[in-house]
């Protein structure tokens, strides 16, 4: 499963840093080119929350194998692309793709683990392999683009897609979900919230180039409102809504979605600013670009470490809230870079502290999103902190890059020299990066405080018990009064007089006498005592048929 996060995020980064060499050779305009990248992000934002709900309600697997499959065949599809449209094509069924292997994949893997200490570990992998795959993917589209082809930053994923396929066969439990009928399926909010998302990160991605203030711009954005306001009306009156609002109840969920927007905005923004400022101004190589990023995933991988420990211990509020400010620190180290910066000194302390800080805003996020879902709704949990993240790396190229782009636009026509425009453009959206993490601290800082006992509905923390042996110690018992049912035979204890009071006797022969509430309680204990230990020989076994009747009842044999 975390094989499935690890290609989904890497895409992200890894098309940005070949899309110069992809304009040159497929003959891209600049204003098409941005949809090589905004396809993807417009229809993975799209269709998440459809396809994490579609995962709860016709089975995990499949979804995850028919999104796999997809996304698959459309990354071959834009590998051999030999035009604009097809290239555009292909990443918008990639998108699609993506939207339902991603939810039903995270659903999958915190279904899997049933004690709440292996689902912290669990969610831990996940949020640690999305972070390293944001700078993995700028290392592996360097090295690809400059030393075999821009079209492998898309074949790199068929070997990935084939290995995920064959374990999803051979390792998940192909269930099989009762679906409700169709008439009762909420076709009404799927269509709203699909429209209203894919005009809202269409909004977020065209804005940029047809302005902010412009009409059409204004008029799309209330557009896409009005449709999810719609979509939340229908949900209350729904009898089997898409979207039970009842989810946000759930102890920092929504919390965690909104930091995680403003987060990711800020993170996504620094990996797009920082890549084009190594190659626009200090002209690095694509390859050595990508080879620099290596030790951000040394603190990405630390930060991710500290936030597994910790979240048993402290919570996910301390360590959100500490990781967003440490990216906010290292975003604004970042955005003091000069036009004749070196990386020691000017990159590579800012990036490492800012990798901590994803590390452990990541692997916060994600329990604190994903760690309190009953089993029943986590696809749909799954696929909303997944939406929050497209809508955080919408939101950072809408508005970030714009202002890079809006102050280098302002200083060439005043007749800056080019290399200093684009850094002081740089620098204004990676301040505005950095105020965003500090925003998201402060939300983090009013969350409530998700801990371990919050997770996992349901999941019993304790061990296994140690199952008594023949001559060996057995659990104690509970007592009962004189005269009343006892449990014959208990290793460990004599049996108790079986005495019946003559008013609890059958009138009837053959028929059962009701059952007194001693022994009932006896039968409770021996199935609890059962349930927690671990099926080895000698284990006290109470038969289904074994009533409390029958013990303040016997048979005559």
């Amino acid at each position: 499963m975390c094989a499935v996060a690890f290609m989904d995020l890497l895409d992200g980064t890894i098309v940005n840093v070949a899309l110069p060499v992809i304009r040159t050779d497929l003959h891209f305009s600049v204003q098409s080119l941005q949809w090589v990248p905004s396809a993807y992000l417009l229809t993975y934002g799209g269709f998440l929350l459809l396809g994490g709900r579609l995962a709860d309600l016709l089975g995990r697997r499949r979804l995850l194998v028919a999104g796999t499959s997809l996304f698959g065949i459309s990354s071959l599809v834009c590998g051999l692309a030999g035009s604009e449209g097809v290239l555009i094509g292909g990443r918008l069924a990639q998108g699609v793709g993506a939207a339902m292997m991603t939810p039903a994949a995270l659903s999958i893997l915190t279904t899997s683990f049933h004690t709440r200490g292996d689902r912290v570990k669990a969610l831990g992998a996940w949020g640690g392999m999305g972070a390293v795959s944001g700078a993995s993917g700028v290392l592996f589209g360097g090295v690809l683009t400059s030393e075999v082809s821009w079209r492998w930053v898309f074949f790199v994923n068929l070997p990935m897609v084939a290995v995920i396929l064959v374990a999803s066969f051979r390792l998940v439990d192909g269930e099989r979900p009762k679906a409700p009928p169709l008439r009762d399926f909420d076709m009404v909010g799927a269509g709203l919230i699909t429209g209203g998302m894919l005009l809202l990160v269409y909004v977020l991605v065209n804005a940029p180039n047809a302005g902010w203030g412009t009409a059409r711009t204004l008029g799309e954005l209330a557009g896409a409102v009005v449709l999810i306001v719609l979509f939340l009306f229908n949900e209350q009156r729904h009898s089997n809504p898409l979207v039970p609002l009842s989810l946000f109840k759930i102890k920092g969920l929504w919390e965690a979605d909104v930091t995680q927007v403003l987060a990711w905005a800020a993170f996504y923004t620094m990996f797009f600013l920082v890549t084009l400022y190594m190659e626009e101004v200090l002209r690095y190589s694509a390859i050595r670009t990508g080879l620099l990023y290596l030790p951000l995933t040394v603190g990405i991988g630390l930060g991710a470490g500290v936030a597994t420990k910790g979240i048993p211990k402290i919570g996910t509020r301390p360590l959100i809230v500490t990781g967003a400010l440490l990216g906010a620190a290292g975003v604004f180290w970042l955005s003091r870079v000069p036009v004749d910066g070196t990386y020691l000194p000017d990159i590579l302390p800012g990036m490492m502290i800012m990798g901590a800080g994803l590390g452990l805003v990541m692997v916060g996020v994600q329990n604190a999103a994903n760690g309190g879902v009953p089993a029943d709704k986590a696809g749909l949990a799954a696929s909303l902190i997944t939406a929050s993240f497209q809508l955080g790396a919408a939101l950072g190229l809408a508005i970030f890059v714009s202002l890079a782009t809006v102050r280098t636009n302002h200083l060439l026509a005043t007749h800056t020299q080019h290399s200093e425009a684009l850094t002081l453009g740089f620098q204004r959206g990676l301040l505005g990066a950095s105020i965003a993490l500090v925003i998201a601290a402060v939300i983090a800082l009013r969350a409530p405080n998700v801990r371990v006992a919050d997770m996992a509905p349901g999941a019993d923390d304790n061990q296994a018990r140690p199952v008594p042996v023949a001559g060996g110690p057995a659990p104690e018992a509970p007592a009962f009064p004189a005269g009343r049912a006892g449990l014959p035979g208990l290793p460990g204890r004599a049996a108790e007089g079986t005495a019946v009071p003559a008013h609890r006797k059958s009138t009837l022969p053959g028929t059962p006498a009701p059952a007194s509430q001693p022994a009932e309680r006896a039968v409770g204990w021996l199935r609890r005592q059962q349930e927690r230990s671990t099926p080895l020989a000698h284990t006290v076994t109470v038969p289904p048929q074994c009533q409390a009747s029958q013990l303040t009842n016997p048979p005559a044999s």
